[in-house]
């Protein structure tokens, strides 16, 4: 209760709080920034395939980019966290979401596939092929119910659900896609144009959100 004579002793520790969550969306916004330019910059210069191969082809052992994908990687996973703890007080399930998928997303960094990432049914995988495709596809599941969430949470305020519901509206066919041409085509063209849009997605809408987190007045 606030002291006889000093109405602003009760706003203190929420003016704390408010200024924490700004500082915790302004870094999401750089790591998010950092991460997939770093990402980019491994794939777009390392050897794999192109279009037709995934994204986590970039950091398989022996590539020359490598170590830069996985920074980009960490990076993310580090923007995931941050956009989580940068939410406001109220907003359930979704900070949750975030971290659960900031962990599989430093999982899929950390454990990397072998040479081309094959994947069943059509290919032959070895553990650290499906440990690393799991931890991707749960990081980007995780992603995407996070928007889902937050775009029907009232306390996030109008402009983080708006984002989140465009990127969900978008996002969510991509997946199911993805996920139906792995199955019926397996590895090429088809998958690699989708896969990189669904995680171009993901992560513009990270940056995007946290952008606004940090610029938004409470």
């Amino acid at each position: 209760m606030a002291e006889p004579g000093r109405p602003g002793t009760t706003t203190a520790p929420r003016a704390r709080s408010d200024v924490a969550r700004r500082v915790a969306a302004s870094a999401a916004a750089g790591c998010a920034l950092a991460g997939s330019v770093a990402v980019t910059v491994a794939v777009v210069a390392g050897p794999g395939p192109g279009l037709t191969g995934y994204v986590s082809e970039a950091g398989i052992a022996g590539s020359g980019h490598a170590a830069t994908y996985r920074i980009g990687v960490l990076a993310l996973a580090g923007a995931l966290l941050l956009v989580g703890a940068a939410l406001p007080p109220g907003v359930w399930a979704a900070p949750a979401l975030l971290a659960t998928s900031a962990v599989f997303t430093a999982v899929s960094g950390a454990v990397t596939c072998s040479a081309g990432c094959p994947l069943p049914p059509f290919e032959r995988a070895t553990t650290a092929d499906l440990v690393h495709g799991g931890a991707s596809i749960a990081a980007t599941a995780a992603v995407v119910f996070a928007m889902v969430t937050l775009a029907v949470s009232g306390p996030a305020g109008p402009a983080v659900r708006r984002l989140a519901g465009v990127a969900a509206a978008l996002t969510l066919p991509l997946c199911a896609t993805v996920g139906l041409a792995m199955l019926i085509v397996g590895r090429g063209a088809v998958v690699g144009v989708l896969e990189r849009l669904v995680l171009a997605l993901a992560v513009l809408w990270g940056l995007v959100t946290a952008t606004a987190l940090a610029l938004a007045r409470r």
